[in-house]
């Protein structure tokens, strides 16, 4: 069944929702509760594929800032750069022609393992009935069940995602020694041939940093740094100018403040988009995007989230 969202609960005035997704999986992980995979991912894709117009992200900003948008506009985004992003995520884009945006961390390409991943897979791999962080002042951490998995998994990335790239690399070597786990898997993010693949399939690559790291937490140097350090290596692997840009953690006023905004601009990037939640009207900052996930399994539910978010102005 088709679902259709209502035409009287939409704004009249032009507006751009974009989406933001991570990870599509193969198969449901209850380690990551917000990832969809493949089969939700296909039915989502399809119900915006009915009920958006949906444009390449740099065509929907230069529409969003001459007025032309079309009626509930739309772009999607990936985050931080996984291999299931093209193995998984892009055919589903092109069964129902869609445009899409990954930002990639270049630090992680070829072989690495964003700091998030290094934790869930630790956690979800070792047979330990806790895990002892108390050394690095991260806590002790029961993880018998997967209630307990989850909320320590929660609590210790809400921690270390603050931490600087070196601080952050040593907690998570701690981490692994502490639950036994060291061999992870190696391939879940893009190789820089894959990169390429996608660029060459019509996915615009746009910049996320090399580190993934919070950018207010660093001194404006290294936060420069980061922002072109990502940019030319990309720039490098698929021939073409990088001109968008995603904060990493994106929350703004918080994640990252003007001197950023200021420093992506001089960086040579074109917009960039955030994880603040509503919708781009005429006039919105187009270096402070922001996007939204609609997470509900059930049509109905992710219709009002939709509608509900559309309603929402940039909270900058």
């Amino acid at each position: 069944m088709i679902e259709k969202l209502p035409l009287l609960f939409w704004p009249r005035e032009q507006t751009l929702t974009t989406l933001i997704f991570h990870r599509v999986l193969p198969a449901p992980d209850p380690l990551r509760r917000g990832e969809p995979d493949a089969e939700r991912f296909d039915a989502l894709m399809r119900f915006v594929a009915d009920n958006f117009s949906v444009l390449p992200l740099p065509e929907a900003v230069d529409r969003l800032q001459s007025g032309s948008l079309p009626h509930r506009a739309c772009c999607i985004t990936f985050d931080d750069g996984y291999a299931d992003n093209l193995t998984i995520a892009v055919p589903i884009l092109e069964k129902y022609r869609l445009p899409a945006t990954v930002f990639i961390a270049t630090g992680y390409l070829d072989g690495g393992r964003m700091f998030n991943d290094a934790v869930i897979d630790a956690i979800a791999a070792t047979t330990k009935p806790e895990l002892d962080l108390g050394s690095i002042g991260l806590g002790v951490h029961p993880i018998h069940s997967l209630e307990q998995k989850q909320a320590a998994i929660d609590a210790i990335l809400s921690r270390i995602k603050l931490s600087t790239p070196e601080l952050r690399d040593q907690q998570v070597k701690t981490i692994l020694e502490a639950s036994g786990c060291s061999d992870l898997p190696h391939d879940i993010m893009l190789t820089s041939q894959q990169v390429r693949d996608m660029s060459d399939r019509g996915i615009e690559i746009g910049g996320h940093t090399n580190a993934h790291t919070i950018l207010s937490t660093l001194d404006e140097k290294r936060a420069y740094d980061e922002i072109v350090t990502g940019k030319h290596l990309l720039e490098a692997i698929i021939g073409n100018s990088l001109t968008s840009f995603a904060y990493p953690n994106g929350k703004p006023g918080r994640d990252y403040t003007e001197r950023h905004i200021s420093l992506v601009k001089t960086a040579g990037f074109k917009r960039a988009v955030t994880t603040g939640y509503g919708v781009a009207r005429k006039g919105s900052d187009v270096f402070q995007l922001p996007r939204f996930t609609p997470w509900a399994a059930n049509g109905f539910r992710r219709m009002a989230q939709l509608v509900r978010n559309a309603w929402i102005p940039a909270n900058v």
